[in-house]
C-alpha cells in the first residue's frame, strides 16, 4: 500500500509539473506575438529597398557613419538608410549611434550633457562633416528612398523622444519611413499615439553582448521577444550573428512577422536572407 500511495503521489507531482511547463510554454510563444506580414509584400515602398547600417559611409573614403554625406550617397543611390536619433540636453534630435561622442568626435562628453552650442563645434571622425540633426537628414530622402528610424531613449526621455521625432515626421509627408528601438517603451507610445506608424522592435541575444546595460531578468525577456504581446510590432530587427537562436525562429513560425537583420556584411549573406523575403540592413559593401 505505501509504495502504491507513494507512486500516485509521484506521479500527480508529474502530472502537474507538466501542467505548469506547458503552461509556461504556451505563455512563452504567446508573448512573442506580432502582426503578420501581409502576402502582398511589406509595405509597399518600404520593402523594396535594402537598407545602409548609419548612410552609406566608408571612413577610408572621408566619409563617416551618421553623416549628411553618407545619407546623401545612399539616397542617391537607390539604399535606403538606417539611422540613429538621440536627443540633446536642449532637445535637438541628434543623429548619432553612441550617447558618448568620444568615439566619433573626440570630444569627453554625452549626447545627453550638450546642448546645440557644443555640438556645433564638432566634426565627425577627423573630417568636416558636421554631428547632423534629424530636420537635416529627412529632405535628403523625401520622394526618393525610405528611411529606418531608431530611436534610442535616455535617462527615461522615450516619450519625449517620441513625441518630437514623429511631431518633425508629420512635417514631411512625401517621406517613407518606421521606426525602430530596442526600447518596447517606445513602442508602447507609437501604439496608443501614432498607430499609422510603421514600429519595429529590434533585438538580439542580450547575454552574449557585454555592452547589454540590463540585467538578467530584462536580458531574457528582450532576447526572447517577449514583449512583443503589448506593443505588436509589425516588424522585428534581429542581430544577424544571432539568427540561428531559438526567439527569432519561434516567432518566425509562429506569427509569421517581416524580418530585418542586422548587419549584413556581404552580398552572399545578403542573397541567402532576400531568398526567405527577409529584409536588410547592410554595411561594408555596395548592396545588389
Amino acid at each position: 500500500m505505501w509504495r502504491i500511495d507513494t507512486m500516485r503521489t509521484f506521479l500527480t507531482v508529474i502530472l502537474i509539473l507538466d501542467l505548469i511547463a506547458l503552461l509556461l510554454a504556451g505563455l512563452y510563444m504567446l508573448s512573442m506575438m506580432t502582426k503578420r506580414r501581409s502576402k502582398s509584400g511589406f509595405y509597399g515602398k518600404l520593402g523594396d529597398h535594402h537598407y545602409a547600417h548609419r548612410g552609406l559611409h566608408a571612413i577610408h573614403a572621408g566619409i563617416p557613419e551618421n553623416s549628411l554625406r553618407a545619407f546623401r550617397l545612399a539616397a542617391n543611390n537607390g539604399y535606403g538608410a538606417e539611422l540613429d536619433v538621440r536627443m540633446s540636453r536642449d532637445g535637438r534630435l541628434v543623429v548619432m549611434h553612441d550617447e558618448s561622442l568620444k568615439r566619433t568626435t573626440g570630444a569627453n562628453a554625452n549626447i545627453s550633457g550638450v546642448t546645440e552650442q557644443v555640438l556645433g563645434q564638432l566634426t565627425l571622425e577627423g573630417t568636416r562633416e558636421k554631428v547632423p540633426y534629424l530636420e537635416d537628414v529627412l529632405p535628403l530622402f523625401e520622394n526618393k528612398t525610405p528611411l529606418l528610424i531608431e530611436l534610442k531613449p535616455e535617462n527615461g526621455n522615450h516619450e519625449e523622444l517620441a513625441r518630437k521625432v514623429t511631431g518633425l515626421l508629420k512635417q514631411y509627408p512625401s517621406l517613407d519611413y518606421m521606426i525602430e528601438s530596442f526600447d518596447p517603451r517606445v513602442l508602447l507610445w507609437l501604439k496608443k499615439h501614432r498607430p499609422d506608424i510603421i514600429r519595429g522592435q529590434l533585438s538580439e541575444n542580450f547575454f552574449r553582448d557585454p555592452e547589454a546595460r540590463v540585467g538578467w531578468f530584462m536580458r531574457f525577456v528582450m532576447s526572447n521577444l517577449m514583449t512583443n504581446f503589448i506593443t505588436r510590432p509589425d516588424f522585428v530587427a534581429y542581430k544577424y550573428e544571432d539568427r540561428m537562436d531559438l526567439a527569432p525562429g519561434l516567432c518566425r513560425k509562429l506569427w509569421g512577422p517581416q524580418f530585418f537583420w542586422w548587419v549584413v556584411r556581404s552580398q552572399t549573406e545578403l542573397e541567402e536572407l532576400t531568398e526567405q523575403n527577409d529584409m536588410i540592413i547592410f554595411e561594408g559593401f555596395a548592396a545588389k
